[in-house]
């Protein structure tokens, strides 16, 4: 056994998360795409089989009320709300990221003061994003600046209605500057609205805290929702009385069943909603939440960083020099809950790894990435991981 091997061993023993890993179903895999899907939660496939059996297959109708299928999208979002630092009241799950983004980025140019014609965004931002935003500027008569996040500072001004951050970087696992940012988009007079997809779940977010507008994230990442589970808004308390939802649908009114022709929004954080919630993936959503019982957000980011840095250590001295460059930023305060590694031939590498049994994915044409979830990765996961790789490259892990 490597001096590494022991590091890793010695580590996970020491880990307070590493009986989590335990919640989940999983294999000898070296499972690192949990920041692309995050691994089933063993307890969700018999909740799935009640709602099944019982709240679909005998109660029917019935279940709307009494097994509590209408107040979930708010009452999951309550789950939510810890784990990105939101108090209760402020998150409503459902709908896409995309949908939820939409919503978000237009409600923000109608919260934003008159005489407001930008929308600032990300210039790196995950596709969808973009494609949303550019929609929502046309149909509200803005315009788009795309900027780096580094440079929004400069951007902003008395044009600036609103801005639309990622909060990690997807390809890089850059962690962009939430706190900062948000103060100095408040600063010039505009909105800001972040997304979450990479970092909820990973490391702390500090919604209220850090004063944050309007936020939308995914939930089949590092909340292991499953896949397609919905998305979520969060709509901050001082904004819910003014937020206008381009997607004004019936189970967003306030009277619903009364089924007039005339729109009358909720209070709180229900105008988010659109139209019938998706019980099945949302129940296993919620189910899936229950693994965050008594588990620290701090805690999960401190693993996070420990892991990321073993891997990185691993890779440096496994890995031929030269072979690999990792483009995730060193600094803790950079980074998030994964690491890229640009490499040539990208893709068949990558292969050649899944085929070893580590499981990480791909940005073309030429970054690995690796995603680490604290609550089901251990260090000799790590470990490993980099030994693979080294072997696909030719190195030694001797």
């Amino acid at each position: 056994m490597s001096d590494l091997q022991e590091r890793a061993q010695a580590l996970d023993t020491a880990d307070e998360l590493a009986p989590l890993r335990e919640l989940f179903t999983l294999d000898d895999t070296v499972y690192l795409d949990g920041n692309s899907l995050g691994a089933l939660p063993r307890h969700v496939p018999a909740r799935l089989q009640e709602v099944l059996t019982r709240e679909w297959g005998e109660l029917r109708i019935r279940s709307w009320d009494e097994s509590g299928w209408w107040t979930a999208p708010e009452r999951i979002g309550d789950r939510i709300a810890p784990v990105v630092g939101a108090a209760a009241g402020q998150i409503v799950v459902g709908d896409s990221t995309s949908v939820n983004v939409f919503k978000a980025v237009v409600a923000a140019t109608r919260l934003a003061p008159e005489g407001r014609d930008e929308i600032l965004v990300d210039a790196a931002t995950f596709p969808t994003d973009g494609y949303i935003a550019e929609s929502a500027a046309r149909m509200t008569g803005h315009r788009i600046v795309q900027v780096s996040p580094a440079d929004v500072p400069d951007a902003l001004g008395p044009r600036t209605a609103a801005v639309l951050l990622n909060h990690v970087d997807y390809r890089s696992g850059r962690l962009h500057d939430l706190p900062g940012l948000t103060a100095a988009v408040h600063a010039a007079g505009g909105i800001a609205v972040w997304d979450l997809c990479h970092s909820a779940g990973a490391l702390p977010v500090g919604l209220d805290a850090h004063g944050v507008d309007l936020a939308v994230g995914c939930t089949y990442k590092y909340l292991n929702g499953g896949p397609g589970s919905p998305a979520y808004l969060y709509v901050a308390a001082r904004h819910q009385a003014a937020f206008d939802s381009p997607l004004p649908g019936w189970t967003s009114h306030a009277d619903p069943f009364a089924m007039t022709p005339g729109y009358t929004p909720a209070d709180g954080a229900v105008r988010g909603r659109v139209g019938t919630p998706d019980i099945l993936s949302m129940l296993a959503l919620e189910a899936s939440l229950d693994v965050w019982d008594g588990v620290g957000v701090e805690a999960v980011r401190a693993k996070s960083l420990a892991l990321t840095d073993f891997f990185l250590e691993c890779v440096a001295a496994y890995v031929p020099e030269g072979r690999v460059t990792s483009v995730t930023p060193a600094a803790h305060a950079e980074r998030g809950s994964q690491v890229a590694l640009r490499c040539a031939d990208a893709e068949p590498v990558m292969a050649a790894l899944i085929a070893r049994g580590v499981v990480g994915d791909l940005r073309r044409p030429d970054v690995l990435r690796f995603g680490f979830t604290p609550l089901y990765v251990g260090f000799a996961d790590a470990e490993r991981a980099a030994r693979a790789l080294a072997d696909v490259l030719g190195g030694s892990a001797a």
